[in-house]
C-alpha cells in the first residue's frame, strides 16, 4: 500500500469530547493553520456541525431526515420563550459535552429554569427540544473513507427506552426488536447522513424509534469514536478505531484488511452469530444523599459486555459481571423495594432487580411494559429466566434434578451459585460447599460449556485470531487447548468502577506484554469492552468472560497453565485467591496463604504485633460489648475496616455508639465471612504510600509517595507527590525499614502497596495490599522503571535486577490528581472521606512542587480565579491553615469573601473579607448561595465540619451550589492551601510545559 502520510497533521476524533472540543477551539483561533497543521479524518466543520445543535439539525433537514423539533437558544429567558413555542415536556441538552452533562427533562416552567441554569454552567448554547421518552433508542456505528466508501459495522438496541441517557441503559447487538424494515430504513439513514456530513473515520448515530410505528427522530451524531465504537469494536471484533486512523491517513475501506480473518476485506459488514448485552456499572452508594434515579444524565462509572448465544445467557452472565450485588437475574435478591410499581415508572439504578420482583409479586409482562415502557421481547426473555428459577426452586436436591432442566438452567445463564441457592436450597454460611456440589455434579453428567471464538462473518471465512468466550449454547470447542504448562493466565480488572478503573488494565496489560516477551503463551480474562486489555491483539488468548470462580475454574482445566496471575486486577482476582488454592489452581508469585494473611485484617494486625511493628490500636468484632469497651479506651473517633475490600468500602470514621453500631453492621455485610476491625483513628497525620515489588520477601524496587491531604481522605482521592518533598530523612528512613520486615514476614513474590501514617515522626502501618496499586503506573512512569515488568519476571521465576540507585534519584516533581463527578450526581455532597468517590486522575510533571500542583489541579478541571474568592474554613485548625493563604490573596489583589465564622477570624488576624451571610438566612444580603448562583464567585474553598456529628446543611448547600453551578470547590485546607499558593507565587509564563521527551 501507498503511504498517504502528510508532513504534519492530527485527528480530532480519538479523544473524546475533551479532544474534540479543544480541537474545535484550536481550529477557530487560527491556530491550526499558523502552524500548518492539518487535521485529519473528519474535517473541523463537520464537526462543528454536529456538535452545534442548531447547525445540526440545519444540516439534517437540508436532507428531509428527521430530528427533534427544537430550538437552539442561549440564554434561560430564551430557553423559557422557546418552551411556549415547544410545548411542555421538553428535553434540554447541552451543546459540545459529554454524557448528557447538563441535560435533562422538565414538565414546567420552574424546573427549566433550574435545569437551564445549571446546564448554561457547562455550555454556552443549549437546546430545548420535543421529548420522545418512551421511544426506542438505537444506535449505528459507521464508517466512511475519503472514496464515499461507506459501510455500517454494528447496530445496538436500548433495552430502555429513551429518557435514560445510553451510558446509563443496558444495550444488546445485535438489535433484537427492531423489524427488517426498521432495520434497513435506520441503516440507509445513517448512511445518508455521514455522507452529507463529510464524516472520514468512523460516527456514531443515535435514533429515537416509535415503537407504534416506523417514525424516528436523529437524536445526535458523534463525529468521533466513543463509548459506542470501543462496545462496536469489541461486539464485533471489528477494530473501529484502528480502521479510523487508517482512514484518516487516507486509506480506503477496500485497500484495508480484516484484522480477523486476514482474509476478506475491511469492506464487509460484520455478521454476529450471537449476541451482546452491555450493562452499565454505577457506585451511588459511595454518595451522601445522592439521587439515584437515572435519565438523561450519566452517573454510571464503568460497563461490562457479556457474549453468549440467547439474551437470558448473557443478561444473567452480564448481571454477575456489573457486581451490582447479585449472582444473576434471579436465585439471590439482594434489593427490596417499598413501591415497585414507582421504581419501574422513576427507573434507578437498580430497575433490572425491580423487574425481578414485580415477576416475583405476579405482575405480568404487559404490566411491566405499561409502566416502564420497556420492550415486551426484552420482557418476555426475563420471564423465561424467572420461570426457569420457579421450576428449579420446586427441586430439593441434585438427584431430583435433570439433566434437560440443567442444561436449560445453564443455556440460560444460571451459575452454580444460583443452582445451589434454589435446588439445594444452600445458606450464605455454606455457599463454597454448595458450589462444589454443583459443580461436581454438573460435571459428572458432562454438562460442560464450550468455547466459541468470534470471527466477525458468522464463520463464513476462519478466525485467525483467539478472541474466545464460554457458552453452554453449543456442542463443540472452536479451538484446540495445547495443556503444555506454557500458558500464563492473567486475571484482568473487570468493569471499571470507582476504585479500579484504567490503572489496574495498564497493570494487566503490562504482565501480558512481559508474559508474550519471555515466550509463554498469554491468556487474558476479562469482561470489559474499555479496556486494553481486551483488545484481542494484545494476547495469545483472550477469553471475554467472568472473573468468577466458575469461570476461571472453567478456563484453568482447559488451559492447564503454567500458573495464574491474580495481583494485576485489583480486588476482583484478589479476592479469588483462597478459593482458588482450595481448587489447587497454580498462583504464581506471593502464595494465596500469604495474601489472605495481608487481607484478613484481623490476620494483619496479628501478624504486625508479631513483627513488633506499631500501628493504630485495633479490635477484632467479636461483640459489640468487646467493641464498646475498646472504644472506651481508645476514644472517639475510631475506624470501622472491612477485609478484602477496595477503595474504602464500607469503611467508615464514626464518632458516637449509634453511628459505630451502624456502620459495623454494614461493613460485616460487605467483608462477608472476613473480619471486620475497629482501630484507633489518628487525626492530623500525614499518610505515606510504599508501592514496592519484591522476591523471596527481599524488597527490589520501591518508590515512596506523601499525600497532600492529612490521613482520613482515601489514598485514590489523595493528591499525591512522588517524589515526596516534605517528609523527613528519618521517617523514609523507617518506612522503608517497615517495608522490608513485612516483605519478610510475607515472603513476598511481586507487587505490594503498604499505606502508613506519620505524626510527630512516629511511624504506623496501615494496611497492606498483596497486589499492585492505582499508584503503580504513576510511580512507574515518574520513576521511569516499569514496576509491573519487574513483578511479573519475578513470578515467572525469571532473573531481575534491582534499578541502579540513579534511577531514584529525579530532578522534578510528580503529582497525581483525582477527577470527581459530583456534577453527574445530582444532590450528592461533595465531601471526602475514607471511602473512594474520584471518578478518574491524571499525572503531571512539574520542575517543582507548585509547577506540578498547579498543572494537575488546571488538568482535572479547576480555574485559576479571575478575582472574587470565597473562603468558608470550618474547624479552627483549617482556620489557621488558611490564613497564609488568604493573606497571599489579598496581596496579589483578589477580593475576599467569607462566611461568618471565617470573616471574623480573618478581620481579627488583620486581613479583609466580605461577609457573605449563610444559605439558610436568605433575607440577609449579601448572600453566599445568590453569589454563587450569579457567579460571582470564582474559586469556593469549603472546609466542612466533622460530619458524622451532623454538620449544618449550610456547608452542603455551599458545596452542592458550587457543583451546579460549575465553580471551582475545594474541601480541603492543606489542598487549598499549596493550590492558592502555587497560582499567587508563580507567574503563568513561569509554568514548565515539557514533553515527555523531555523529562526521560
Amino acid at each position: 500500500m501507498k503511504k498517504r502520510l502528510p508532513l504534519i497533521g492530527q485527528p480530532l476524533s480519538f479523544g473524546g469530547q475533551t479532544a474534540l472540543n479543544c480541537g474545535v477551539k484550536l481550529f477557530e483561533a487560527g491556530t491550526l493553520e499558523k502552524y500548518g497543521v492539518k487535521v485529519l479524518g473528519t474535517p473541523v466543520q463537520a464537526i462543528i456541525d454536529t456538535e452545534d445543535r442548531e447547525i445540526f439539525a440545519n444540516k439534517l433537514d437540508e436532507i428531509n431526515v428527521k430530528t427533534p423539533k427544537s430550538l437552539a437558544v442561549t440564554s434561560v429567558e430564551e430557553a423559557l420563550k422557546a418552551s411556549e413555542t415547544i410545548g411542555f415536556p421538553i428535553i434540554v441538552r447541552a451543546a459540545y459535552t459529554l454524557g448528557g452533562m447538563g441535560s435533562g427533562f422538565c414538565s414546567n416552567r420552574e424546573e427549566l429554569k433550574a435545569r437551564a441554569e445549571n446546564a448554561f454552567a457547562y455550555s454556552n448554547q443549549i437546546l430545548v427540544e420535543e421529548s420522545l421518552k418512551g421511544w426506542k433508542e438505537v444506535e449505528y456505528e459507521v464508517v466512511r473513507d475519503a472514496y464515499d466508501n461507506c459501510i455500517t459495522v454494528c447496530n445496538m438496541e436500548n433495552f430502555d427506552p429513551l429518557g435514560i441517557h445510553t451510558g446509563e441503559s443496558i444495550v444488546v447487538a445485535p438489535s433484537q426488536t427492531l423489524t427488517n424494515s426498521e432495520y434497513h430504513k435506520l441503516r440507509e439513514l445513517a448512511i445518508k447522513i455521514v455522507r452529507h456530513i463529510g464524516v472520514v473515520g468512523e460516527c456514531n448515530v443515535q435514533y429515537a424509534l416509535d415503537p407504534e410505528s416506523e417514525d424516528y427522530r436523529v437524536i445526535e451524531v458523534n463525529a468521533r469514536l466513543s463509548r459506542s465504537s470501543a462496545l462496536a469494536s469489541k461486539a464485533t471484533g471489528y477494530p473501529l478505531a484502528f480502521v479510523a486512523a487508517k482512514l484518516a491517513l487516507g486509506y480506503g475501506l477496500h485497500e484495508l484488511r480484516n484484522s480477523v480473518t486476514k482474509v476478506t476485506s475491511a469492506f464487509f459488514e460484520p455478521a454476529l452469530d450471537y449476541i451482546v448485552c452491555k450493562i452499565p456499572r454505577w457506585d451511588l452508594t459511595k454518595f451522601t444523599g445522592v439521587s439515584r434515579q437515572i435519565g438523561s444524565s450519566m452517573k454510571s462509572v464503568g460497563e461490562i459486555m457479556a457474549i453468549g448465544r440467547t439474551f437470558e445467557e448473557v443478561i444473567q452472565k452480564g448481571l454477575r459481571m456489573a457486581g451490582l450485588g447479585m449472582h444473576g437475574f434471579v436465585g439471590n435478591q439482594a434489593f427490596k423495594f417499598a413501591d415497585v410499581r414507582k421504581e419501574l415508572t422513576e427507573p434507578t439504578d437498580q430497575r433490572i432487580f425491580a423487574i425481578a420482583e414485580a415477576f416475583m409479586q405476579g405482575m405480568t409482562v404487559d404490566e411491566i411494559h405499561d409502566l416502564s415502557k420497556i420492550d415486551r421481547w426484552f420482557l418476555e426473555k426475563l420471564k423465561n429466566i424467572d420461570d426457569l428459577k420457579n421450576e428449579l426452586q420446586e427441586i430439593n436436591s441434585l438427584a431430583e434434578l435433570s439433566d434437560d432442566l440443567l442444561v436449560r438452567a445453564k443455556q440460560s445463564g444460571f451459575s452454580d451459585f444460583q443452582i445451589a441457592r434454589l435446588v439445594l436450597k444452600t445458606p450464605k454460611s455454606q455457599m463454597e460447599d454448595g458450589i462444589y456440589k454443583v459443580r461436581t455434579h454438573r460435571k459428572q453428567r458432562g454438562v460442560l460449556p464450550v468455547v466459541k471464538q468470534i470471527d466477525t462473518l458468522a464463520g463464513e471465512f476462519p478466525a485467525k485470531i483467539n478472541y474466545l468466550y464460554l457458552t453452554y449454547n453449543g456442542h463443540s470447542h472452536d479451538i484446540e487447548f495445547e495443556k503444555d504448562g506454557r500458558s500464563v493466565i492473567v486475571l484482568g480488572s473487570g468493569a471499571y468502577r470507582i476504585g479500579s478503573s484504567v490503572e489496574f488494565d495498564w497493570c494487566s496489560v503490562n504482565a501480558v506484554e512481559t508474559v508474550n516477551e519471555q515466550g509463554f503463551r498469554s491468556v487474558m480474562i476479562n469482561y470489559n469492552p474499555e479496556t486494553v486489555s481486551t483488545d484481542y491483539d494484545v494476547c495469545n488468548r483472550l477469553y471475554f468472560d467472568e472473573l468468577s470462580l466458575e469461570r476461571v475454574l472453567d478456563i484453568t482445566e482447559l488451559e492447564a497453565p503454567k500458573g495464574l496471575v491474580i495481583s494485576m486486577g485489583g480486588q476482583i482476582p484478589n479476592n479469588l485467591a483462597m478459593r482458588l488454592h482450595r481448587y489447587n489452581v497454580p498462583i504464581l508469585g506471593t502464595s494465596p496463604e500469604d495474601i489472605d494473611r495481608a487481607e484478613n485484617r484481623q490476620k494483619f494486625s496479628s501478624l504486625l504485633d508479631e513483627l513488633d511493628i506499631d500501628q493504630p490500636r485495633w479490635s477484632e468484632l467479636t461483640t459489640i460489648e468487646d467493641i464498646f469497651k475498646f472504644v472506651d479506651e481508645v476514644g472517639f473517633p475510631v475506624l470501622v475496616r472491612p477485609s478484602y475490600v477496595l477503595s474504602g468500602a464500607a469503611m467508615n470514621v464514626v464518632s458516637n455508639r449509634d453511628e459505630l453500631e451502624h456502620f459495623l453492621q454494614v461493613a460485616a455485610n460487605v467483608s462477608k465471612q472476613y473480619p471486620v476491625v475497629v482501630s484507633e483513628f489518628i487525626e492530623q497525620a500525614k499518610e505515606i504510600e510504599f508501592d514496592a515489588v519484591a522476591r523471596n520477601g527481599e524488597i527490589i524496587a520501591y518508590a515512596i509517595s506523601e499525600h497532600i491531604e492529612f490521613a482520613g481522605v482515601h489514598s485514590g482521592d489523595a493528591t499525591i507527590v512522588f517524589p515526596p518533598q516534605k517528609l523527613y530523612v528519618e521517617t523514609i528512613r523507617r518506612v522503608k525499614q517497615i517495608a522490608r520486615k513485612i516483605a519478610a514476614g510475607l515472603n513476598i513474590s511481586g507487587p505490594f502497596n503498604m499505606q502508613v501514617l506519620a505524626k510527630d515522626n512516629d511511624i504506623k502501618v496501615i494496611e497492606c495490599n498483596l497486589r499492585a496499586s492505582r499508584s503503580f503506573p504513576f510511580v512507574s512512569k515518574v520513576l521511569k522503571v516499569n514496576f509491573i515488568d519487574l513483578a511479573t519476571r519475578i513470578m515467572l521465576d525469571l532473573p531481575v535486577e534491582k534499578p541502579a540507585k540513579s534511577a531514584f534519584e529525579l530532578d522534578y516533581v510528580g503529582i497525581k490528581a483525582p477527577q470527581f463527578s459530583f456534577a453527574r450526581l445530582q444532590k450528592a455532597d461533595p465531601v471526602l472521606g475514607v471511602d473512594m468517590a474520584s471518578t478518574g486522575e491524571v499525572g503531571c510533571l512539574g520542575d517543582n512542587f507548585y509547577d506540578a500542583i498547579l498543572q494537575a489541579m488546571l488538568s482535572v478541571g479547576y480555574r485559576i480565579p479571575e478575582k472574587n474568592v470565597l473562603i468558608s474554613s470550618g474547624p479552627a485548625r483549617d482556620k489557621i491553615e488558611l490564613l497564609s493563604s488568604a493573606r497571599l490573596l489579598k496581596q496579589k489583589g483578589y477580593n475576599l469573601f467569607a462566611t461568618a465564622g471565617t470573616q471574623k477570624f480573618l478581620a481579627d488576624n488583620g486581613v479583609e473579607s466580605t461577609l457573605l451571610h449563610w444559605p439558610d438566612e436568605p433575607d440577609k444580603k449579601p448572600n453566599t448561595i445568590d453569589y454563587l448562583r450569579e457567579k460571582k464567585i470564582d474559586l469556593v474553598v469549603n472546609i466542612p465540619k466533622d460530619l458524622s456529628k451532623g454538620e449544618l446543611r449550610n456547608g452542603y448547600h455551599i458545596r452542592r451550589s458550587s457543583v451546579d453551578y460549575n465553580i471551582p470547590l475545594i474541601t480541603n485546607s492543606r489542598l487549598a492551601a499549596a493550590f492558592i499558593t502555587a497560582f499567587c507565587k508563580m507567574d503563568l509564563k513561569d509554568i514548565s510545559i515539557k514533553s515527555w521527551d523531555e523529562y526521560k
